[in-house]
């Protein structure tokens, strides 16, 4: 499998890649790789990074070290989410119209430094769920090898155990937006407090794995793996403390546990 990546890569890099660069799991295997063969035969390799309210600031961060590490030339963006409508208003396709936006940056660049590729990180399983940002990265002809090579997230995370990266089993770090229920008014304010809501759970609970920090009004639902519950429950005085000090004034444990995109489920066609 990571001889077939090697091999799709190499086809594309004597005419240039760009690689949207995030920092999690997906986009540093992609960045790995690349690096790998850039060293092996040299090549235009730039990793794109795009910083906003959307992600948290330990994301852009991370991506600025891994991209240092792995030896590549970088460029960091930025990105005011609210300037459009949709996202501010946390409409369902509010993700189509911020990776339209984003994006069009990307290319933009990647045109004027003779970049002809530009790739992302999807993988084989964001196809199997709601992602309308893929409809912007096709209209904006995005190459997404992940996806293309059939690789799954598990995969991923065992390609990059045995390539040694440290982002093999990093938990998904997914759009803050994601933490609200859709039609939900959406700033700086309540982005960060979600942020940092999510970020005194993972302190508390740091072999958690994938946890959120669902948003409803004044009432933060608490999604944890399942197992896992009943820990948190007798050992969540301090967390609930602290959250209510972040001006929630109800903290409370989802018994379904954590599900990636638990929103999804309540958007209306737009």
């Amino acid at each position: 499998m990571l001889k077939d990546l090697e091999t799709y890569l190499k086809k594309l890099a004597p005419e240039g890649i760009a690689l949207a660069f995030s920092g999690g799991t997906d986009s540093a295997l992609l960045l790995a790789v690349l690096s790998r063969i850039c060293q092996q035969n040299p090549f235009p390799l730039k990793a794109l990074t795009m910083r906003s309210a959307l992600q948290n600031s330990d994301e852009a961060d991370e991506a600025v070290r891994l991209a240092k590490d792995f030896n590549v030339c970088h460029k960091v963006f930025s990105f005011n989410p609210f300037s459009l409508p949709e996202v501010r208003h946390n409409r369902t396709d509010r993700c189509y119209h911020c990776k339209k936006a984003i994006f069009t940056q990307f290319a933009a660049y990647a045109r004027q430094n003779n970049l002809k590729f530009l790739l992302d990180g999807t993988n084989a399983d964001d196809l199997k769920v709601y992602r309308p940002g893929r409809k912007a990265l096709q209209e904006l002809g995005v190459v997404s090898p992940l996806a293309e090579l059939g690789i799954n997230k598990r995969q991923i995370r065992e390609l990059s155990a045995e390539l040694g990266l440290k982002t093999a089993f990093k938990p998904a770090a997914p759009c803050l937006a994601t933490r609200f229920e859709y039609n939900t008014l959406l700033d700086d304010a309540s982005l960060q407090r979600a942020a940092e809501g999510e970020k005194i759970i993972k302190n508390a609970f740091p072999a958690l794995g994938d946890i959120r920090l669902r948003v409803h009004g004044n009432l933060a639902r608490l999604e944890v793996p399942k197992d896992s519950l009943s820990a948190v429950a007798a050992d969540s005085a301090a967390v609930v403390e602290k959250l209510k000090r972040l001006g929630f004034d109800f903290v409370t444990l989802d018994l379904e546990g954590f599900r990636s995109g638990s929103f999804d489920i309540f958007r209306k066609q737009v």
